[in-house]
């Protein structure tokens, strides 16, 4: 019963997609124009991923020089940078997942229309446009994915801080979490290097789109 729901569900997705694409079309808006659009997006959330990922950091940096004072603060504080990562990850994972949407649907839209070409030259232009275009798609999106995965040890390591000093409010526990400021600086080192790679690629593959 639950595979059926989830059958169902992904035709119901589908079938809300197409529906949508078709409407766009009928405005003059292509699917092409629509993965340029939510290419942009990624590239935004991945943008402000960043930002909040520094921001962790920086408190986490606040935290271990800790010298007295309001330690409650500081777990709250902490808390609330894990959950601003939180959400911007997820935010990432979700244009990256609307980009596969239409995606597909603009390469399956390609493939069958040039069927309709009477022109073997112009047919084999664009078929060779579309396997290039194709390839430097499939580069960006594993690209995404990287970084995407990247955040995963990153959101971790915040959650354990954060859960270890709502139960540990005392100078112990910072002097604990001292011996993770090092391991979590280079996961995010490794996570921006990577985000800017995709951003990079993002923008040229949304040049590619335009030619």
């Amino acid at each position: 019963m639950r595979t059926l729901i989830v059958v169902l569900s992904l035709l119901l997705v589908t079938a809300c997609q197409s529906a949508y694409y078709s409407t766009m079309e009928k405005v003059g808006v292509h699917k092409r124009d629509i993965l340029a659009e939510r290419v942009n997006k990624a590239q935004a959330a991945q943008q402000e991923a960043q930002q909040e990922f520094k921001s962790a950091l920086a408190q986490f940096s606040t935290l271990i020089k800790f010298d007295g004072g309001d330690l409650q603060k500081q777990y709250e504080q902490t808390h609330e940078q894990y959950q601003d990562c939180s959400e911007a990850a997820a935010l990432v994972s979700e244009r990256i997942n609307s980009i596969e949407d239409v995606a597909e649907a603009l390469f399956d839209e390609w493939q069958e229309e040039l069927d309709m070409y009477t022109s073997t030259k112009l047919k084999q232009e664009s078929a060779a446009k579309l396997r290039a275009t194709q390839r430097q798609y499939q580069q960006l999106i594993s690209t995404m994915r990287q970084a995407e995965s990247s955040m995963a040890p990153v959101l971790d390591s915040l959650r354990d801080n954060s859960l270890y000093l709502k139960h540990n409010l005392n100078a112990q526990a910072i002097g604990a979490l001292r011996d993770e400021f090092a391991s979590i600086e280079r996961d995010i080192t490794k996570l921006i290097n990577n985000m800017n790679k995709a951003i990079r690629e993002s923008q040229q593959f949304i040049a590619t789109l335009k030619q």
